[in-house]
């Protein structure tokens, strides 16, 4: 009889597990990236970082409530975009200093989502071809789910 609960219990664990997956605050990946969210969130803010299978970081959102405060000069600026509904535009950040392979891949931005609520977001490519990638990725991007996690707490 035990041997029939343990199976029963067993059972129900891939659904358990799958569940917590579907339950990520952070926004969901275009099927085929190729990427897994890993999220840490707290009071305040929810960060999702994009991991590849070989455990490179490449594309990063962190939802907050404070302002990131993150002022950029225009001479950074690169690229237009969209992130959540929000129009945007990219940077170079300025770690890229004048190592232009460096800064032909990475970004950096912040969007102002609503009351209290921002997205900074940035992308460290290894190539101009993933930066692109990475960039039209990020303006499927819907951070609902996570935006509504700030407001609540939950």
């Amino acid at each position: 009889m035990k041997t029939l609960y343990l199976l029963a219990a067993l059972l129900c664990l891939p659904g358990t597990v799958l569940a917590q997956q579907a339950a990520s605050r952070c926004p969901a990946l275009p099927p085929g990236s190729g990427l897994q969210w890993d999220e840490q969130a707290n009071t305040g803010f929810l960060a999702c970082k994009a991991r590849s299978d070989d455990g490179r970081h490449s594309l990063n959102v962190m939802l907050t409530t404070r302002d990131p405060d993150i002022r950029f000069s225009r001479s950074q600026r690169a690229e237009s975009g969209v992130f959540s509904g929000e129009s945007l535009h990219w940077y170079v950040p300025e770690l890229a200093g004048r190592d232009e392979a460096y800064a032909a891949s990475r970004r950096i931005t912040v969007v102002k989502l609503g009351k209290d609520q921002y997205a900074q977001i940035w992308i460290d490519a290894e190539s101009p071809e993933e930066l692109d990638r990475l960039q039209s990725m990020a303006s499927q991007l819907d951070v609902s789910a996570g935006a509504s996690y700030l407001v609540s707490g939950k």
